[in-house]
């Protein structure tokens, strides 16, 4: 299994965290891939995730925050299913002196997974 880390909107409309598996072979659909790079020292604040997506993090260790408290790191290698697109949102910021280099795989909507 991939440890992924899943961002999502509860039912209590507000941004929460969770730790998934993601099985080798999952297959899902997607309508988008692109890569972006954020300058080390980096921080964006309060947003929700402008569609489901997979964030994988290529270099850069961030720290992220929802509303309430709750807070993950990520680091190179590390999979962000960002999928809070409504809410309280969640903030970011690179607490390394690298750059961010991501890769974002936008998932189509509502997709099935199929294997």
């Amino acid at each position: 299994m991939i440890r992924c880390i899943h961002l999502f909107t509860g039912s209590d409309g507000r941004s929460h965290v969770e730790q998934i598996d993601l099985p080798p072979g999952h297959l899902q659909a997607a309508r988008a891939v692109h890569v972006e790079e954020t300058a080390a020292g980096s921080a964006l604040d309060w947003h929700v995730a402008p569609c489901r997506q997979y964030v994988i993090t290529l270099s850069g260790t961030l720290e992220f925050t929802t509303r309430d408290g709750e807070t993950f790191i990520l680091k190179p290698g590390d999979v962000l299913l960002a999928a809070d697109t409504t809410g309280s949102g969640h903030r970011w910021r690179l607490i390394d002196d690298q750059p961010w280099r991501r890769m974002y795989v936008e998932l189509a909507d509502e997709a099935p997974a199929r294997r």
